[in-house]
C-alpha cells in the first residue's frame, strides 16, 4: 500500500452525530491476530488477514463490548482492523457510522515489510531488531519512528476529542499496535519509556472517559 493510496484526510470530523451521552466514552482496541503475526513477519501496511484464532479473539473483544454503547466506530483502511471491527459491530445496532482514518494505521517498516524477524537476524544484531522494534526514535529504511506515528496520531486524537465532546458520542478505535502506543500515552500520562514498553492485547479493549483522561484496561 503506497501512501497516497492512505485516507489522512479527517473528513470525518465534520460529521454531524447525536450521540447524546452525559461522558462522552471511547473504547480503544487492537485489530486481532493476523498471518504475518503469526509468523513474525514485519507487517506495517501490509494488508494481512486474520488468522482462525484472530477471528475468535475479534469475538472475544466483541462480546466484552457487548453491554457498551457505540455511536461512532473509526478503523484504518486495513482489513485487519476493519474486520475486528465488524466483529465488534454485530452487537451493536446503535452504531450511526464507521469512519475511515489512516493516521491510525500501523507504522511503516518501509523496506522491511513482508520480511520475517528471524531474516532480519541473519543479517543484522538482536540489537539493532530491538532498536527497530523499540526504539522511539529509530525509524527502519524506508519507514516510520514511533515518534513519527505519534505526531499522526495527535493529529487524530486532536480531531476525535473535539468530535466527541461536540457530539457526545461514544466512539470505538480498531487501531494498531504501534498507533494504539501514543493513544495509550495520552490518556494514561506516560512517558516515552512506558509507551515503548507497552504490550497491547489481541483480545481486550481500554476505555477512556473523554472528559477524565484515566483510562484503564478492562
Amino acid at each position: 500500500m503506497r501512501k497516497e493510496e492512505l485516507d489522512f484526510s479527517g473528513k470525518w470530523k465534520d460529521a454531524q452525530i447525536a450521540g447524546n451521552r452525559s461522558q462522552p466514552t471511547l473504547y480503544l482496541f487492537r485489530h486481532a491476530q493476523t498471518y504475518y503475526n503469526r509468523k513474525k513477519y514485519f507487517t506495517g501496511w501490509k494488508d494481512s488477514k486474520l488468522t482462525p484464532l484472530g477471528k475468535k479473539q475479534a469475538e472475544l473483544v466483541a462480546r466484552k463490548l457487548k453491554g457498551k454503547k457505540i455511536d461512532v466506530a473509526i478503523t484504518s483502511s486495513l482489513s485487519r482492523s476493519k474486520d475486528t471491527m465488524r466483529a465488534v459491530l454485530k452487537y451493536h445496532p446503535e452504531c450511526k457510522a464507521v469512519f475511515v482514518d489512516d493516521r491510525i494505521i500501523e507504522r511503516s517498516y518501509g523496506k522491511l515489510e513482508g520480511k520475517s524477524h528471524r531474516c532480519f537476524e541473519k543479517s543484522h544484531s538482536k540489537e539493532e531488531l530491538q532498536k527497530i522494534r523499540r526504539g522511539y526514535d529509530y525509524p527502519p529504511p524506508g519507514g516510520e519512528s514511533i515518534k513519527m506515528v505519534e505526531k499522526r496520531v495527535l493529529s487524530f486524537l486532536e480531531d476525535l476529542i473535539a468530535f466527541m465532546e461536540k457530539n457526545k458520542a461514544n466512539v470505538a478505535i480498531s487501531a494498531h499496535g504501534n498507533s494504539m502506543r501514543p493513544i495509550r500515552r495520552y490518556f494514561e500520562k506516560l512517558s516515552v519509556e512506558e509507551m515503548m514498553k507497552l504490550e497491547n492485547p489481541w483480545d481486550d479493549y481500554f476505555e477512556y472517559k473523554i472528559s477524565q483522561p484515566h483510562g484503564k484496561r478492562r
